[in-house]
């Protein structure tokens, strides 16, 4: 059987526990292609799974990586979607640090025309996430103010650019100055930098005391109760991650008293159709936005695989701006 390099994970535990090794190539099955990978993206599950906090789920790879952009090198059984050379991006349920990975046809999409594999690599993860949580679970329309914390990372680059591209006012929440100027730079009407505002107060200075209509967290911790603040009547709060701690207290009378709705979700784990819906939704509505670079991902930087450990301390750091991509070559 034909080998490649990938990286794994030894034991749980800090950015060297990600090792380079050799591995089986994948086999495409039922519905499946076989990725030849060129570029894989780098994502806030891919630590916590190297920390032992987020297994992958039943039947998926224990190699990490979330999203991948490449050729395809063969198709299996009833695929027929792609061909063999086609250049492809794809959201996968683990696997992307590696040489080949295989994927639903349904869940990859063509590489937007023009977009270097790097770029490509940085577009799944984010853009599956934000079009579900921000515009589907929040039900985001135009007109309406976005609240989005963590304006700086990949899921907050790439919410500020869409909640822009279809008519909404944003406003986001980051850690500097700089970082503040770059959510500006992509279109945030407002920048709050968290270590030296009160972003409740900025919320409803913009708002001029209305609020937010969609809160999309990614800290949880004691910014529950204080995204209840920010929200406006009727408002939506997208739960999406936890860095500031799961537990929390927190005045759930303001549930009551804005008539809000606190959602969230996970990606990872959801069956291939419902991405495949995903996958669908945005090359309808988002691909046509992307290849006329109306939007794009923001890109941080590029390691090669042997190095996937320094992506890691490098998100971890906290001091990147937009999408850390791996070169598998």
């Amino acid at each position: 059987m034909t080998m490649m390099k990938a990286v794994e994970i030894g034991e749980p535990g800090g950015p060297r526990a990600l090792k380079i090794t050799e591995r089986p190539r994948p086999e495409a099955g039922e519905g499946e292609i076989l990725v030849r990978v060129k570029c894989a993206g780098v994502n806030r599950p891919d630590v916590l799974q190297r920390m032992g906090a987020y297994p992958p789920p039943a039947g998926a790879s224990d190699i990490p990586g979330l999203e991948i952009s490449g050729t395809v090198e063969s198709t299996g059984p009833g695929a027929t979607r792609f061909a063999a050379g086609d250049a492809v991006c794809a959201l996968l349920p683990g696997g992307g640090y590696a040489e080949y990975a295989v994927v639903h046809e349904t869940n990859a999409l063509p590489v937007p025309g023009g977009y270097a594999f790097s770029e490509a690599a940085a577009i799944p993860e984010t853009y599956f996430t934000v079009w579900h949580n921000v515009f589907q679970r929040g039900g985001l329309k135009a007109g309406e103010v976005l609240l989005v914390h963590g304006g700086t990372s990949g899921i907050g680059t790439t919410a500020i650019q869409l909640a822009k591209a279809f008519g909404a006012k944003v406003i986001t929440t980051a850690g500097s100055a700089e970082k503040c100027a770059a959510c500006e730079k992509l279109g945030a009407d407002r920048a709050v930098n968290y270590r030296e505002e009160d972003f409740v107060e900025a919320v409803s200075e913009f708002t001029d005391g209305n609020g937010a209509d969609v809160i999309l967290d990614m800290v949880g911790g004691d910014y529950i109760t204080r995204n209840y603040e920010a929200a406006a009547l009727e408002g939506r709060v997208v739960q999406i991650a936890f860095l500031g701690g799961r537990k929390a207290e927190a005045d759930f009378s303001l549930l009551m008293v804005k008539r809000l709705v606190h959602t969230g979700s996970t990606l990872r784990a959801r069956p291939v159709e419902f991405k495949a819906g995903l996958a669908h939704e945005l090359h309808e509505k988002v691909w046509p936005l992307l290849a006329d670079r109306k939007i794009q991902p923001v890109m941080d930087m590029i390691y090669p695989l042997a190095e996937a450990w320094r992506a890691h301390e490098r998100m971890e750091a906290g001091n990147h701006i937009g999408k850390i991509v791996l070169d598998i070559g």
